[in-house]
């Protein structure tokens, strides 16, 4: 394969963070185990390294020209998707860095693999909004995954983090043995793997009813199937609390936000460019699955204590929602899903800076929470959290003029333009029944007394900073949605061409 200019060019980010990784790396090795140095602890050093690579790897990627082009012998695109999706991972990786910095000091994660194995993550994910051939789909979903699975089990001192890791790594080479197989029936019937060539094989062709059709429709149920885990919907959720409760917060967060993004832009991209004359066969498993994931997402979350638990069937109700804007099939619907998964990242880091943040201190030491009756009284000695806290909560259970209204809005439009009365007013009647666990969490901030008077620990500067942000997007971002909007149509157009 013939190696250009354009080809190099196409993943200059990744190329600079994998190198730096490696440099990291090297400089980790060696100075942790220098006794002449004394054997330091590195992890501080090289995790501004890392947010330094990330900023880098931001700028590289934002003051790239925006040249529409297939590369690497067309495993990979180079489009407006691919490079606001790439501005979106990098800028949320900067931010989710903060939101670690006070969790790792706090609870003494010493090894500075850590930040280099986000970085590659991050990396991982890069190549996934790329990835346009079910070859290049499988290697950068194989590479992000592998470490995420060292991610979940981090904490080796920890049974949960230990348990969440192998259940994690089992089924997700499930997965990924489901996603290999139907792309192999894919190949093996149509001899193509990039979707664009997908596009223009079944433009206009009449396929055989007992065969070759037969045979591409399972092809398209199994590769569906395997986003669908990655993306944790129901009813393929099961992996979802449980790894988000064993795993550092941290990588919760991490979990949580980054990975959503990806997988979706690879749907988008599955769907409406390279399957889009077989919508028939995918839009009813996504119908489906939408069903299920807002139902199980919502009524999952009531029987909840730990809010790590909770999160995880919130943001399945939420994968049912962005499903909803699948659901359609129609391209003029890529807008809602994108704003409704920038939206969802918006507010997830800042929950997730909130509830990293609320630590108890119990002389000598301070705990981070892991049940909903922690947040009992935290109204009275800490009335700014409770309340910052408080909006995030109302604009995932989508109260106006909170920027989750918006998105879950623009969503429900686009069913109602496409007649889908029935699966709209679904999802109305179960984002009510949602606002009930959201209000009851309020309730114990507000409204219930603690038997004993407790001491939260200090909140960071930076984290304060940043809960502004992001308190401030959430509330205000109404006032000119076209900051966004704009943004993100222009994201649009390599599915709406």
């Amino acid at each position: 394969m013939a190696i250009s200019f354009y080809d190099i060019y196409t993943i200059l980010p990744e190329i600079f963070i994998l190198g730096s990784c490696c440099c990291l790396l090297v400089y980790g090795v060696l100075l942790s185990t220098s006794q002449k140095a004394g054997f330091p602890v590195v992890s501080n050093v090289v995790g501004w390294l890392s947010f330094q690579v990330g900023s880098f790897g931001f700028l590289m990627a934002s003051l790239s020209p925006q040249y529409n082009f297939l590369a690497w012998n067309n495993l990979l695109v180079n489009d407006s998707l691919a490079y606001g999706s790439k501005l979106i991972l990098l800028g949320a990786y900067l931010f989710w860095f903060f939101l670690s910095t006070s969790y790792v000091v706090n609870e003494k994660i010493n090894s500075f693999e850590y930040w280099i194995l986000t970085l590659l993550a991050v990396t991982g994910m890069l190549f996934v909004v790329q990835a346009i051939d079910l070859l290049s789909v499988y290697l950068s979903i194989e590479f992000q995954s592998l470490v995420f699975y060292v991610l979940a089990s981090f904490k080796r001192t920890s049974e949960f983090s230990t348990e969440s890791g192998l259940k994690y790594f089992i089924l997700g080479a499930f997965s990924s043995a489901l996603l290999l197989f139907g792309s192999s029936i894919l190949y093996s019937l149509t001899g193509l793997t990039n979707f664009y060539d997908f596009s223009l094989f079944f433009t206009g062709s009449l396929l055989d009813k007992t065969g070759s059709e037969l045979g591409i429709n399972i092809g398209i149920i199994f590769v569906s199937t395997a986003f669908l885990f990655k993306l944790s919907a129901a009813p393929f959720h099961v992996w979802s609390p449980d790894v988000y409760e064993g795993a550092p917060t941290s990588i919760t967060a991490f979990f949580s936000i980054l990975p959503k993004l990806a997988i979706t832009t690879l749907l988008l991209r599955f769907c409406f460019i390279g399957f889009h004359d077989f919508i028939f066969s995918w839009q009813k498993i996504i119908i489906f699955c939408a069903y299920l994931s807002v139902l199980v997402g919502t009524l999952g979350a009531f029987s909840q204590t730990r809010w790590k638990r909770f999160i995880a069937y919130s943001s399945i109700n939420h994968v049912g929602f962005l499903l909803i804007g699948f659901s359609t099939g129609e391209v003029e619907s890529v807008f809602s899903i994108l704003f409704y998964i920038s939206a969802y990242i918006i507010t997830m880091l800042g929950i997730f800076l909130s509830l990293s943040a609320f630590r108890y201190y119990q002389y000598p030491k301070h705990y981070q929470i892991r049940y909903l009756k922690d947040f009992k009284g935290l109204s009275y000695f800490n009335p700014v959290l409770s309340l910052t806290l408080s909006i995030f909560l109302f604009s995932m259970a989508g109260i106006p003029p909170l920027v989750g209204f918006f998105a879950k809005l623009f969503v429900l439009l686009a069913l109602l333009q496409n007649n889908a009365y029935a699966l709209a007013v679904f999802a109305v009647i179960m984002s009510c029944i949602a606002c009930f666990y959201y209000i009851r969490l309020i309730k114990i901030m507000y409204f219930e007394n603690l038997p004993v008077w407790t001491v939260s620990y200090p909140i960071s500067k930076s984290t304060s900073l940043f809960l502004g942000l992001f308190t401030f997007l959430v509330m205000f971002l109404f006032v000119d949605l076209e900051l966004l909007s704009f943004f993100l149509s222009r994201m649009s157009f390599p599915i709406l061409g």
